[in-house]
């Protein structure tokens, strides 16, 4: 259509009614962009800037159309969508319009930000568009430890059959066959399989570690108890009892060996927490942790995680119509939509008609019993790191 006469179609000689249908289905804007289209560079809307934002306009005015009943929008939708290539909104777009066909740049969207909320939804519509060829030839390649990162953040089910089988190939890498683990473990089904490996000891020797971290941390207490049967963690050197807290903070730790030991993927203080920029956006940010806790406090928030969850750090159990469920933080609500965050940091949303029922945690979502992973000076050690994290002074005034 001529650009002059989508034009026309903008003017007041449209009847109110026309005019509204063109706008509710999106219509006035495609042929708008289809004359832009037409004519380039020269078209009334030349930086690439502008370009984007009425494409984007465009784009979100044509939810809920039937892409396969209208072919000539289709293509111009399709056109605009490569325009999008490797940016978070091409995500939304495919999401939102339903379009098929997309499956290799979701994959490499997922690969491109696994941990992130646009790969992890990128994952989430390959899964559930059910064209899993691709899915299962791309997690032979070079970045299949990233898709695994990304599939297990998806916390959907149907990645056991794709991840359960590579975990006792020994022709995988070492490298995913461990994101594996760590990505089974995030869901119950995935969970049980590896006790299953475990119990039939099947489960190589080179994950029983990796297994035991994840799977004595994980929140179905079931599997918890089972996997401190058959995968107990290292024990520390000297695992006698702890003395109380009140002798503990009369000891005085090394902050630089407790910073090392706050890495470790026993403790994994990183995978829930910030720390000056590192780390992960999930629970509290530790940064000045050492100024707003007192030694006491740390030790008990370490030792009883449970006893005072700080507020907006409640964790809620999410269960959805379709049998799965999901566990995490609250951060945002709606009147027909809740986001919520994951154990690492992604937030998930979810629409308000597809949960059966939520329901929020007595026990913190920080996992209990961290202090069995480390020696009684190991502990120590980590405390006074934590300590040592204050708020910077502010500068001194300036002197004449």
């Amino acid at each position: 259509m001529p650009f002059v006469q989508c034009r026309k179609l903008e003017s007041n000689s449209v009847s109110s009614p026309v005019r509204s249908l063109l706008q509710a289905t999106g219509l006035l804007v495609v042929c708008f962009l289809l004359a832009q289209l037409a004519f380039g560079s020269e078209g009334p809307a030349s930086s690439e800037a502008t370009r984007r934002a009425i494409n984007l306009e465009a784009l979100s005015r044509l939810e809920g159309i039937d892409l396969e009943a209208n072919p000539g929008v289709k293509a111009v939708v399709l056109k605009l969508l490569d325009q999008l290539r490797g940016t978070p909104q091409f995500v939304e777009v495919v999401r939102k319009l339903n379009i098929r066909g997309q499956t290799q740049l979701l994959l490499e969207a997922a690969a491109n930000d696994p941990s992130g909320a646009t790969g992890v939804e990128a994952m989430r519509l390959v899964l559930q568009s059910g064209e899993l060829s691709s899915l299962k030839v791309a997690l032979e390649g070079t970045n299949a430890v990233k898709l695994a990162e990304a599939l297990g953040n998806t916390g959907e089910k149907e990645i056991v059959p794709l991840l359960a089988p590579l975990v006792p190939d020994p022709a995988k890498s070492l490298p995913l066959r461990q994101q594996a683990v760590r990505a089974l473990a995030k869901v119950k089904e995935g969970a049980n399989d590896l006790l299953e490996l475990a119990r039939a000891q099947k489960l190589p020797e080179d994950l029983r570690l990796t297994a035991a971290s994840e799977l004595n941390n994980v929140r179905w207490d079931n599997i918890k108890q089972s996997a401190a049967q058959l995968l107990p963690l290292p024990k520390s050197l000297n695992s006698g009892p702890l003395p109380p807290i009140s002798e503990l903070i009369k000891l005085q730790g090394d902050r630089v060996r407790g910073a090392v030991i706050s890495r470790r993927e026993t403790v994994g203080c990183f995978k829930c927490h910030q720390i000056n920029g590192e780390g992960t956006d999930f629970g509290p940010n530790l940064s000045e942790i050492g100024t707003k806790l007192a030694k006491s406090a740390i030790y008990e928030s370490i030792l009883d995680p449970s006893a005072g969850i700080a507020f907006g750090y409640e964790a809620w159990d999410l269960e959805l119509k379709n049998g799965d469920d999901a566990v995490g933080l609250i951060v945002s609500e709606t009147a027909d939509e809740l986001a919520l965050k994951a154990v690492g940091g992604i937030v998930s949303r979810y629409k308000k008609a597809d949960i059966a029922r939520r329901t929020k945690q007595k026990l913190s979502i920080m996992p209990a019993g961290l202090e069995q992973t480390m020696s009684k000076d190991e502990l120590v050690d980590l405390v006074e790191y934590l300590c040592s994290l204050k708020k910077a002074a502010a500068p001194a005034a300036a002197t004449k």
